[in-house]
């Protein structure tokens, strides 16, 4: 009796990896002291493989890539670069940052939406955040417990993960992304093991960010997970309400996390116009600097990457030489203010309205599709995929009114927006 041997079948592994491959290379150490405004980090590198690995494998499969819907709206972004590129100070400069605005709008997004094949792969994306988020998380607090930060108020207590004092909100902006994917897993129709193991992630993950002593980010994930938890329905949302509550009684009573530094912080996002901090005040100044350039080009800005040149010609004295940054294994340096730490105003200033109309327009497109998608899948197994993307959508619109693109972290933003862009343009018709 002869039995006849079955070639082994080739081992696939699914294309959206290559995605994922962009988060695992976050959760590595970047080089002590290194400048994260600047230069391309193995991230960035990584991302431009995977970008180009979705277009050959278009070509392969010789299918249309994407929906006209989908590259209308990922598109708009391009006519308001192209012509602020042509308006820099330099061909190079021009050409810079038209390849970064390109990368975190445009190409990596395009790109996730190809690699990410359905619901099951989106899935697998989500829990990647949340796992780069509890490594970095992990991270940042065992810098605050033993000193081992970036420097708060003379102390090395800051968390800032692997990403060092050079991208001091690099941390903040992993967990926020890990605890609004957790989330909205926990708030989905998942098996309950899988629930139960994104509300503990969601929970756990609440320590590092409080220690981060990041503003933007704490204001943004709370308005985030408070638009999930409404989304996901009244029941749902008092009963996560109460779990938090008792958390934050555990965390604060019972291990003492309150100190008297992150109460201070606190209290500080409430008195941004009485006696604010010189972080509030840099922040003023340059929000009105890029007010100032916007309104001397309304139309088409300053060129890209032309915000440094204009800021002193439009900034008060005021404005300090730079926010002063050591720790967490580098040496101390005074880091210059090199944006108006504001996406809009960012935009705004050095793309002018055609750029910002762009943009936004791209944005509330994808925030519209999202939305409705959740609608249509309300109650059914796509929940938690739709609570993802639109929780993510929403965090990064409203953090952007505190932060802009920038850093070693930027990629994260780019997948990000892929993340967004799949659920929006492909999942929700699904």
């Amino acid at each position: 009796m002869s039995f006849a041997l079955s070639p082994a079948r080739p081992l696939r592994l699914p294309p959206v990896l290559a995605a994922v491959a962009v988060l695992a290379v976050l959760a590595l150490p970047l080089a002590a002291g290194g400048d994260g405004e600047s230069g391309a980090g193995p991230a960035d590198a990584v991302s431009a493989l995977v970008v180009l690995y979705a277009a050959l494998r278009a070509v392969r499969e010789r299918r249309r890539p994407l929906s006209a819907t989908a590259a209308v709206v990922l598109g708009m972004p391009v006519a308001g670069l192209a012509v602020a590129a042509m308006g820099a100070a330099s061909p190079g400069a021009g050409l810079t940052g038209l390849g970064r605005y390109l990368q975190v709008f445009v190409l990596v997004p395009a790109a996730v939406v190809l690699l990410v094949r359905d619901r099951a792969d989106f899935r697998l994306l989500a829990w990647s955040f949340v796992g780069l988020a509890v490594w970095q998380g992990a991270v940042g607090v065992h810098q605050y417990v033993t000193g081992t930060g970036a420097s708060y108020q003379g102390e090395l207590i800051r968390a800032v993960g692997t990403f060092g004092p050079q991208d001091v909100m690099g941390m903040a902006t992993v967990v926020s992304f890990g605890l609004v994917c957790a989330l909205g897993l926990a708030l989905g129709r998942a098996p309950v093991r899988q629930r139960v193991a994104a509300g503990a992630c969601a929970l756990g993950l609440l320590l590092p960010l409080a220690v981060s002593f990041s503003r933007g980010a704490w204001i943004a994930t709370v308005l985030t997970c408070a638009v999930q938890l409404v989304l996901a329905g009244p029941r749902r949302a008092l009963k996560v309400a109460a779990v938090a509550v008792a958390a934050g009684v555990v965390l604060v009573g019972g291990f003492g996390i309150g100190t008297a530094m992150l109460q201070e912080r606190l209290s500080s996002i409430g008195q941004v116009t009485d006696a604010p901090d010189q972080s509030v005040v840099d922040r003023y100044t340059l929000w009105a600097a890029a007010t100032g350039m916007w309104r001397q080009h309304p139309v088409t800005g300053v060129g890209l990457k032309n915000f440094p040149a204009y800021r002193d010609g439009h900034a008060s004295l005021a404005l300090s030489s730079g926010s002063d940054t050591e720790g967490a294994g580098a040496a101390f340096r005074k880091q210059p203010l090199l944006s108006p730490h504001d996406m809009y105003l960012l935009v705004l200033s050095e793309q002018g309205l055609l750029g910002l109309l762009a943009l936004a327009g791209s944005w509330l497109a994808l925030l519209v599709c999202g939305l409705r998608g959740l609608w249509r899948v309300r109650g059914g197994a796509g929940l938690d995929c739709a609570l993802v993307g639109c929780g993510l959508l929403i965090w990064q619109l409203v953090d952007f009114a505190y932060a802009d693109i920038g850093g070693p972290s930027t990629v994260l933003t780019a997948v990000v927006f892929g993340v967004v862009a799949w659920w929006a343009l492909v999942g929700a018709a699904e």
